[in-house]
Parts: structure tokens; C-alpha cells; sequence
């Protein structure tokens, strides 16, 4: 399955952002509000500048304590963000978000955002993909 067909089957279009500016209390209020994991960082809307996970802010909250809340999320977001293509293949970018230890990866095209996958979303995919497999070999060999 391609990365195009998991952002088709996606519930939510397009790419939440924010500013660097943005605190970390408002940036988590934006995760809890919209019942995600992650928030792009893009001061245009469409060129990465960098992510902001749950885990960046549980992580900063451990270290710091409740004070980290009052900085931007400049001060605690992930810079360099690995990104996928529309044309990848789901396993190719599970393997990635493995080996790379996160969850959530923009899609880009032309260096602009045009989705976000998290590994949820990949996992189903790759899911369901295996589920039509198994179902085609299964017709095959009963010849039906």
C-alpha cells in the first residue's frame, strides 16, 4: 500500500500547524483538543520546520518540571523531521518510524507538507494490506 491511499483513508485532511512561537501549554492544549499525537511546525503552513510530540513535552516536563510550559515549543521541538513521499510504500516508512524511534511523519511533496501518517496509521495499513493477501491466496487455492 502507498502513503497516497493511508492519507485517502484518513478521517482529518491536510496538516495541523503552529508557530515556533506557540507555547507548550497551548500546544498541548491544541494535541488534547484535536486528539492527536504531534503538531507540524511551519510558520507558512506548508514547509517543515520542525514537530512537536507528546513525547518532546512529556520528556521536557520530566526534566524541567511545569515551567517548560510557559516556553515556545521552539525551545523543546525536533528540528531535523524525517518526512515520506506520497509514492513510498507503507513498509518502507514503518521501517523508518522503527528504526527512527518516532511516530508521526509528514508527507511531502516538492519539500511541502501535504499530509501527516502517524505509525497508527501505518500499522492499519499495513494491516489491511496483509488481511487482502492472505484473502486473495485464499481464493486462489480454493479456486474461487
Amino acid at each position: 500500500m502507498l502513503v497516497s491511499q493511508i492519507l485517502k483513508d484518513k478521517a482529518t485532511q491536510g496538516v495541523l500547524t503552529v508557530s515556533k512561537s506557540t507555547s507548550v501549554a497551548e500546544a498541548a492544549a491544541i494535541l488534547s483538543r484535536e486528539r492527536i499525537g504531534a503538531v507540524m511546525v511551519s510558520e507558512d503552513g506548508v514547509t517543515p520546520e520542525g514537530i512537536l510530540s507528546e513525547r518532546d513535552i512529556v520528556r521536557e516536563l520530566g526534566a524541567r518540571g511545569p515551567s517548560v510550559l510557559s516556553d515556545p515549543i521552539s525551545t523543546i521541538m525536533t528540528e531535523k523531521v524525517k518526512g515520506c513521499a506520497s509514492g513510498d510504500r507503507a513498509i518502507a516508512v514503518l521501517q523508518m518510524m522503527t528504526e527512527g524511534r518516532f511516530r508521526h511523519m509528514p508527507v511531502l511533496e516538492d519539500g511541502k507538507m501535504i499530509g501527516l501518517v502517524s505509525i497508527g496509521d501505518v500499522v492499519k495499513a499495513r494491516l489491511e494490506e496483509l488481511a487482502n493477501q492472505a484473502e486473495s491466496l485464499k481464493s486462489l487455492i480454493m479456486g474461487y
